[in-house]
């Protein structure tokens, strides 16, 4: 791998663990001698991300549950079992995440504008919630958020996303401030389009990546391991005194005038 965030025997809570972005993080995060418990709505999903982890970890350092982090109650299941399992948090990454294209915000079914807000805003400040509360009696921790670009552009279809991204933004900046009596860091990353199953709608479409990756300076759609290792820097020991940021990890298309 190369690069080392010293995460030794840190204990890691990944949300939407069980794929994508989420299962590289874990994956790193092992490699690395963390301990990781993810989670995801799909048990099945859960199992083969169990199965790829405890291949490099073994099964004492790798811990799975089904939770629907919209639900203040699975929530709470949640955090007591990770807290039972490791005795302790000390890295939340809320990297749940989920999008329907959408038509304009005013042409929107309100019950689809509820959904995704429920899971990508509701969901990290439900899960940030109970981290503060465990990590705060610790005296230590860090809060990672997963937004997007779509919470700095306006794009097509992804209206409601984008808001709750920058609603996401926003928490942290929050947060952070809540939190810096207690020594800990909230920040957040945004990444532009990422290679995984969650955009294969657009990138595998050839003229369309084509297009996308045309108003990209750096002339490639983002990689998970990209992403990943953003977050698993502000999850370290040397990202102490960074706190309430937004990291973009776009190749520079935010910036570009393309």
């Amino acid at each position: 791998m190369g690069m080392r965030y010293d995460l030794e025997g840190k204990v890691i809570l990944i949300t939407g663990g069980s794929r994508g972005i989420g299962l590289e993080l874990a994956k790193m995060a092992v490699e690395q001698g963390a301990k990781v418990a993810i989670c995801a709505r799909k048990q099945e999903g859960l199992e083969a991300a169990r199965t790829a982890l405890e291949a490099i970890a073994g099964a004492g350092r790798v811990m799975v549950m089904a939770t629907h982090i919209a639900e203040a109650d699975q929530v709470d299941r949640l955090f007591e079992a990770v807290l039972e399992r490791f005795g302790q948090l000390d890295v939340l990454i809320n990297n749940v995440g989920m999008n329907l294209l959408t038509p304009s915000l005013t042409d929107s079914d309100p019950a689809l504008w509820k959904k995704i807000i429920d899971t990508n805003l509701n969901g990290t400040y439900l899960c940030s919630r109970r981290a503060a509360q465990a990590m705060r009696e610790r005296g230590r921790g860090k809060i990672i958020n997963i937004s997007s670009v779509a919470a700095h552009r306006a794009e097509p279809g992804l209206g409601v996303y984008g808001v709750a991204k920058a609603g996401i933004e926003a928490l942290t900046r929050v947060l952070a401030v809540e939190l810096a009596q207690h020594n800990i860091q909230v920040n957040a990353v945004a990444p532009a389009m990422v290679r995984t199953g969650f955009s294969a709608a657009f990138w595998s479409n050839e003229d369309i990546h084509e297009k996308i990756v045309s108003a990209v300076p750096a002339g490639r759609l983002a990689e998970p391991a990209d992403v990943a290792h953003a977050v698993l820097f502000l999850a370290s020991d040397a990202a102490d005194y960074i706190t309430g940021q937004t990291l973009l990890i776009d190749g520079g298309r935010t910036v570009a005038s393309l």
